[in-house]
């Protein structure tokens, strides 16, 4: 093999005296010619480290390491980050190598830009007997089986990558990392010929393991929705095998409405999966009131994500049968704004779902606006500029105005700014509640009510609202200030 980059066989220990000689006399017996072994011992109150501290001594390629007891998952992190190899290969402290696993394995990883994962092909012993038959890999297979052996070998920047082995969990933590490398793409080989001797004992990892699997894919569903949704079409039920059709189930009495933006398609999955992240908590809260404002990224993408609060029983058949939703208003309305040559951030998607005939839950997605500032910091003392920034919101609104379109809610936080060399860009937002209509010189001077400010702003206001128009400036900054309560 003329490239042979160096491979960390990384060794987890607790308390494995009795088979810990076993398995490192397998692995420096490896015919690969770059290789270390990162020993790390987990606390063990046995001769473990003492076993392990021997081997370092006459072979350099030992590396030992040791820690308090923090469990199996924490014990192949940490010996992980120490590693110093380009290839990572777990490897248990009871199992048994064959010599030519290494290079094998390795020959298999780097002929291929695509391979991600090499598995072994392995045989059991002592408790149980037998081949280790693996099934040809598949995405939707793994998202219903841990069907990848821990010992396979794979890149360490993947590891890297996807923040290494999750330690919330303390069973499957390796089903969970394979997902997160492997969920975008990339193959997985597995061997053709016998690499090692997998160790079945009645108390070992691999069995009591089964009794945390409710934990398990909790965690698995929380952290990796958007997987699920694509390969089962839902999460993950605790009956696996089962869950596509029960997530079938689920959608005929609980149909949903998700519509994407043609331009943001690779959100799809993100977008169908929203009421999860908003029950985990994911994202940074914007705002949490009546409705909840959430920032996310994904996919390189700031996104704003509004979820509309659940409409009282009437507006539940209302909106599940003859309305169109709040979300789905918004998505329509910041076309229609952007259409018109108005301002409002780039309308992403937007999800409904009912339950049977009642409306549940909606929520409208947006890219994030690229502007700092909302109406409300004009009211700061010396607002820099606050002047041309008057003109650039009544402009916007007299547009809006001329097109029709009264805002039901035009306030404060709701009109948003920023200087740009072509001077002030303005966008609108919360647009749900926009009502089509003439409007006039009195109700357009109506809908400034809610913007607080003193009479020397609402001049300006007025003045640049009028001109737009074609309104009479008098009338219109009387009837500004008579809405907006400031007396004379």
């Amino acid at each position: 093999m003329e490239y042979s980059p160096l491979v960390s066989v990384i060794v987890p220990v607790y308390n494995m005296e009795q088979y810990l000689g076993e398995t490192l006399d397998s692995v420096l017996a490896s015919d690969y010619p770059s290789f270390e072994v990162v020993v790390m011992n987990d606390g063990s109150k046995d001769a473990s480290l003492e076993i392990a501290k021997e081997y370092a001594r006459k072979d350099s390629r030992v590396k030992v390491h040791t820690q308090p007891n923090a469990g199996a998952c924490a014990a192949r992190n940490h010996a992980i980050t120490l590693a110093e190899g380009e290839l990572i290969l777990p490897f248990d402290a009871d199992d048994k190598m064959c010599p030519d696993f290494i290079s094998d394995a390795v020959k298999a990883i780097v002929a291929d830009a695509e391979v991600k994962v090499v598995c072994p092909k392995a045989e059991f012993f002592d408790g149980r007997k037998g081949n280790w038959n693996l099934a040809p890999f598949s995405l939707n297979l793994l998202a219903r089986k841990n069907m990848i052996p821990i010992c396979s070998l794979y890149y360490k920047r993947d590891w890297e990558r996807v923040g290494g082995y999750a330690e919330e969990i303390t069973a499957r933590e390796d089903w969970a990392f394979w997902i997160a490398v492997l969920k975008d793409g990339g193959k997985v080989v597995t061997l053709p010929r016998l690499s090692m001797y997998y160790r079945v004992r009645g108390g070992s990892k691999r069995v009591t393991d089964r009794l945390q699997k409710k934990k398990v894919i909790d965690y698995l569903n929380r952290s990796y929705p958007e997987f699920f949704e694509r390969e089962l079409g839902g999460p993950l039920r605790y009956k696996r095998t089962w869950s596509k059709l029960a997530n079938r189930i689920y959608r005929i009495f609980h149909p949903r409405v998700v519509f994407i933006n043609e331009v943001y398609k690779e959100l799809s999955d993100f977008v169908k999966v929203l009421p999860v992240h908003f029950k985990n908590g994911d994202g940074e809260v914007i705002y949490k009131g009546r409705n909840e404002l959430r920032e996310f990224n994904c996919k390189g993408f700031d996104l704003v994500v509004k979820s509309f609060r659940k409409p009282n029983l009437v507006n539940q058949i209302v909106y599940g049968l003859f309305r169109s939703s709040k979300a789905e208003r918004s998505y329509e309305y910041a076309n229609m704004l952007l259409k018109s040559g108005i301002g409002s951030p780039c309308p992403v998607a937007y999800y409904t779902e009912r339950a049977g005939l009642f409306f549940t839950r909606s929520y409208y997605v947006s890219l994030k606006s690229e502007c700092p500032y909302t109406y409300y910091d004009l009211m700061k003392n010396n607002f820099p500029g606050q002047e041309q920034v008057l003109r650039a919101i009544a402009r916007t609104t007299a547009a809006l105005h001329e097109h029709g379109y009264l805002h039901k809610d035009y306030s404060r936080g709701n009109i948003l700014f920023r200087e740009t060399d072509g001077g002030v860009k303005v966008e609108i937002i919360d647009l749900n509640r926009i009502r089509f209509m003439e409007i006039g010189m009195e109700v357009g001077c109506k809908n400034f009510e809610r913007l607080p400010g003193t009479q020397e702003m609402f001049a300006v206001l007025a003045d640049e609202y009028a001109k737009v128009r074609g309104f009479d400036f008098c009338k219109c900054f009387q009837l500004m200030r008579l809405y907006a309560g400031i007396k004379e």
